[in-house]
């Protein structure tokens, strides 16, 4: 299992900022930038290059999250 399966499991502690039933976002443990979230799919898609046709609803709605998620911080 992996660290963000765990995190959803709630297995392992995260600042969650957002959730619903396809992703979960949450703070980064070690932060790259003053404000670093991670956007995550509940579904496992283990790299890009492995997406399918199938995942383009989930990887499209990905980026409206992050956009959502921008205009809540006010970024």
């Amino acid at each position: 299992m992996t660290i963000f399966e765990k995190i959803i499991a709630r297995q392992v502690p995260a600042k969650i900022i957002w959730e619903d039933e396809d992703a979960v976002a949450f703070h980064d443990v070690n932060p790259q930038a003053p404000v670093h979230v991670l956007i995550v799919p509940k579904t496992v898609v283990p790299r890009l290059t492995d997406a399918t046709d199938d995942d383009r609803a989930l990887l499209g709605k990905l980026l409206l999250v992050a956009r959502d998620i921008a205009k809540k911080l006010e970024l």
